[in-house]
């Protein structure tokens, strides 16, 4: 039941935002009453927190399968966007905005923890890719990683990029192709030029 809980408050979180949702809302879309998610989570900031790690439990769980099969690392970290994508649910409201502004501790807490996951991820993406010959070999690995998870992360400002003018999709998209033109080679180029022909529709 718990775990039922967390998932219904996940996809409402992401879907609305954390402070929009309520309680009521979770008992309704859970088919329970708001006095049996009481039983689990002792208030609404425990329950944001416990649906914040259990979606960060998850996501990176994904991201270690992906990596996992060892895949060419320009095909490794588009397929990780499509997964977190279909994870965040295009973010339609803003969660990270809600999140900090009205659960500040538990926003710093995560972005710790996501720069951790992000930093090594990344990293052994652009070693992987260097040592292929697929990225360039004086790029700064360490800058990389770090100003990749920064503009990730500066993607999701609303005031920079308002909702009703751009989707995470299309910047993402753009953000992704933009990082791997910077640190290609010519033959990683050709593969990624390849890959973005053959998924354009």
């Amino acid at each position: 039941m718990k775990e039922d809980i967390l998932k219904s408050a996940v996809d409402l979180f992401l879907n609305y935002g954390f402070k929009s949702v309520t309680m009521d809302d979770i008992a309704s879309a859970q088919g329970i009453s708001k006095k049996t998610i009481y039983q689990y989570f002792e208030n609404k900031t425990v329950l944001v927190e416990e649906a914040v790690m259990y979606l960060f439990q998850t996501i990176s769980s994904g991201i270690e399968d992906i990596r996992d099969l060892e895949k060419n690392p320009i095909e490794e970290i588009l397929e990780i966007k499509e997964f977190l994508m279909q994870h965040l649910k295009d973010e339609k409201s803003s969660p990270q905005y809600q999140l900090e502004k009205y659960y500040p501790k538990i926003f710093k807490d995560i972005k710790e923890k996501q720069f951790c996951v992000m930093e090594d991820c990344v990293a052994c993406n652009l070693e992987r890719g260097v040592k292929l010959g697929l990225y360039r070999k004086n790029i700064n690995i360490d800058f990389i990683s770090k100003i990749y998870f920064t503009c990730m992360m500066a993607l999701k400002d609303k005031e920079l990029f308002p909702l009703n003018n751009y989707s995470m999709l299309t910047l993402n998209n753009n953000y992704l192709e933009y990082h791997l033109r910077g640190i290609c080679t010519p033959e990683g180029l050709k593969q990624l030029d390849h890959h973005l022909t053959t998924n354009q529709s």
